[in-house]
């Protein structure tokens, strides 16, 4: 249970706290004056001040906050972000969604790096498979099935397993600089999948792990934009939808699983947080984003004491709603 609310703590900053560096950094970078960057919520514990911003450490450690001067209100000060240009307003309101994603890069990046990227080298030849016992061994490298040229692993296990007729193929290996060719008919093992019993052997190369963990985040982010679509369409299931309780829940499974299993929870958690944080609603980084984009073509149509208000309503209701996912999460645990 100790366990449990240290990984939850920790991934909650591990997720809020470089979202908020990212609009420290780049309102650092435009000298938008920032008032104070605040590591956890709640009462101060310490402060130093460096320059006009206040650094400082408070009690509740679930996230943190970058206080930007007049994010929601006028100002004359020549520093305050709502005296600059707006192409440096959407910078530094992007650049927390940014960092987010950022995060689950270096995660994933990680991972792969220690599990390693499958190659098309063997790394064993399972004993009586038909790989085997048609001559293959370990160190060999597929180059070829069927004629077909065969440049990674997925391309290996693709190729076999649409062989659901089971006919006999051709691979080509090279060994020792040479080709050679073997005809290996596959079997099915027992989840009925086709194989020849063969398993790869890992690169841990550092340039190629980078290469994997760019594809597999981007492959996860295309997933995640995708299921947003189909809840837009689909409308919202609420057994889809968990909060603060619901991913201590989560995170409680992946401490049993080990530190990949984590450490790829806050990948994704980090992820939809880039994805949820530029939704177009009042009071999320998006919605921001929408109104400086609307008052960049409008003029003045909407004040900043208006828009500071939207912002308000759109807090409370993001509150209501955190509310709600926390009752819902706990229903679920206790069977209700």
């Amino acid at each position: 249970m100790i366990l449990t609310v240290i990984l939850t703590i920790l991934m909650l900053m591990i997720i809020t706290v470089p979202h908020e560096f990212g609009h420290l950094i780049t309102a650092k970078i435009f000298h938008i004056k920032v008032n104070e960057f605040a590591i956890g919520m709640g009462p101060l514990l310490a402060s130093k001040d460096r320059g006009e911003t206040k650094y400082s450490l408070r009690a509740i450690p679930i996230g943190g906050f970058c206080a930007m001067e007049a994010e929601n209100e006028e100002s004359d000060e020549e520093g305050a972000f709502n005296n600059k240009p707006a192409w440096q307003r959407l910078i530094v309101l992007a650049s927390g969604a940014a960092v987010n994603v950022l995060v689950a890069l270096i995660l994933m990046i990680i991972i792969t790096i220690y599990v390693g990227v499958p190659t098309n080298t063997l790394d064993k030849v399972v004993s009586g498979s038909p790989a085997a016992m048609s001559g293959l061994v370990a160190g060999d490298r597929i180059t070829s099935i069927d004629g077909k040229e065969s440049s990674s692993w997925l391309d290996t296990v693709t190729t076999i397993s649409k062989n659901t007729d089971g006919k006999a193929m051709k691979v080509v290996v090279e060994r020792d600089g040479k080709s050679r060719a073997y005809t290996i008919t596959p079997t099915k093992d027992k989840d009925g999948r086709l194989v020849i019993g063969i398993v790869s052997r890992a690169s841990h190369n550092v340039f190629v792990c980078v290469g994997q963990g760019v594809k597999v985040t981007w492959n996860l982010n295309s997933q995640m934009l995708g299921a947003l679509r189909q809840m837009v369409h689909k409308g919202i299931d609420r057994d889809s939808v968990t909060g603060p309780v619901g991913m201590a829940g989560l995170v409680n499974k992946t401490a049993h699983t080990g530190i990949l299993s984590y450490l790829y929870l806050v990948a994704l958690i980090s992820l939809n947080m880039a994805i949820i944080n530029l939704l177009p609603f009042p009071a999320l980084d998006g919605g921001r984003i929408i109104f400086v984009l609307i008052r960049k073509i409008t003029g003045n149509m909407i004040s900043t004491k208006v828009e500071g208000y939207m912002h308000l309503a759109g807090f409370a209701i993001l509150m209501a709603l955190f509310v709600l996912i926390t009752w819902q999460d706990l229903s679920k645990i206790l069977g209700h």
